[in-house]
């Protein structure tokens, strides 16, 4: 079989899983994801030793060590995956969820409801851990999906695929609802991007050429964030203790990250008492520091920033920081070089935080908080497939609701149009 004709097999075979599993009961699902955590707990020296394969070839892709530590699973991130499991089975199901209706005069009666998109295909990178987490939600939320990973984590991805797709199997739901992509040839990725006969939604989750590539030769919908340039903007009715507690967690606690702060934006009239005491803090924590011209008046080791600095997602220890006049010039700032990712203001000034949030074009806008909280989790989702900023269908953390769409059910009594 050639490749054009393998993925169309995948995607013909997850449209048939999709219609099959779109008539499961909620119960049933739950049930499939418990066998899954005993099925990974049977196979879990199986599993290892297939990621320590993906481990020793490591070297040969050219991997950093933080994407060798992303790439690599141990008994404690196993059990994390898990636990993840458990806690999406404890999810609401949201199929068949009545989203909202009324009764005509006529006595028709109108029901939205709740329902899966169909087939998902998800492509991403190093982490296997994510082959579990997707697929889960897709399962529970009535989806067939077909995972792509990374070449670098194809025995681990396969491994763990194995678990599931039995695990369907023993709970009476189709194996086919889970499909792993079994080659490792780029290509496979553009042939399985033209079948919008077969697939739904694609939805990419990796750096920005490859949300780009997906973007640019998806003939279906994508659903997507390019980059996380995200803002804290320091209002001069601050706290500046709590502006400090905020930049530094939304800075150093996951600096390679999309929702961690990748600039900071002060106003001129609390620059001097704020900027050096934070410059400061920042330093201790490692981060270089680029700003503005007053910025670099104010903090001696700050180094010039440039425009390609402002518009910079880092992920990593760097900040670009610019004194701005006032919230005029923050939003402009923002305007410019965001992203419509995460925003954050602090201050202590409601008509302040109330124009921010109007304002500014963001998937999330955080006021006196740090934008690492822009999470499935931390928002109550209980779990998340990605965070998107598209203004269609979805935008934000994307968790079960997220991965359905609707369709109207009208019940009558025999009414006819006239």
């Amino acid at each position: 079989m050639n490749l054009a004709d393998y993925c169309t097999e995948l995607g013909k075979r997850a449209r048939a899983a999709s219609q099959e599993l779109a008539r499961a009961r909620g119960v049933g699902k739950d049930r499939w994801l418990r066998l899954a955590v005993e099925e990974l707990d049977r196979r879990r020296e199986a599993i290892l030793a297939a990621n320590a394969a993906d481990l020793e070839r490591a070297p040969q892709y050219g991997l950093s060590p933080a994407q060798v530590d992303r790439l690599k699973l141990t008994p404690a991130r196993l059990d994390a995956i898990a636990e993840g499991l458990r806690q999406v089975a404890a999810l609401p199901d949201p199929i068949g969820m009545v989203l909202g209706g009324q009764v005509r005069p006529n006595g028709l009666e109108i029901r939205k409801v709740c329902v899966p998109l169909g087939v998902l295909l998800f492509i991403y990178e190093s982490r296997p851990n994510v082959t579990a987490d997707a697929a889960a939600l897709a399962i529970k939320s009535g989806n067939a999906i077909i995972l792509r990973g990374g070449k670098e984590a194809l025995e681990s991805n396969q491994a763990l695929a194995g678990v599931l797709r039995d695990s369907l199997r023993q709970a009476g739901l189709p194996e086919d609802a889970v499909q792993m992509v079994a080659v490792a040839d780029r290509a496979a990725v553009t042939e399985l991007l033209r079948l919008e006969r077969y697939i739904d939604l694609a939805i990419p989750r990796g750096g920005e050429s490859l949300i780009r590539l997906v973007a640019e030769q998806a003939r279906m919908p994508v659903l997507k964030h390019y980059k996380g340039n995200c803002h804290v903007y320091v209002d001069r009715a601050a706290d500046l203790e709590m502006a400090q507690r905020i930049i530094l967690n939304a800075k150093c606690q996951r600096p390679g990250v999309c929702n961690a702060a990748e600039s900071l934006l002060v106003h001129a009239e609390i620059a001097p008492a704020f900027l050096p005491r934070a410059a400061a803090a920042l330093r201790e924590q490692g981060v270089e520091l680029r700003g503005c011209p007053r910025t670099c008046e104010l903090v001696a080791q700050a180094k010039p920033a440039t425009d390609e600095d402002f518009a910079a997602e880092f992920l990593d220890l760097i900040l670009s920081i610019k004194v701005v006049d006032d919230l005029d010039e923050a939003l402009a700032h923002i305007q410019r070089f965001g992203s419509q990712h995460t925003e954050a203001i602090v201050t202590g000034d409601l008509s302040a935080a109330r124009r921010f949030t109007a304002e500014v074009d963001a998937a999330a806008v955080m006021v006196n908080a740090s934008t690492r909280f822009h999470d499935g989790f931390e928002f109550g989702l209980g779990a998340e497939i990605g965070i998107s900023t598209d203004k269609f269908h979805a935008r934000g953390p994307c968790g079960l609701l997220e991965l359905t769409t609707y369709k109207y059910v009208v019940y009558g009594d025999g009414q006819v149009r006239g």
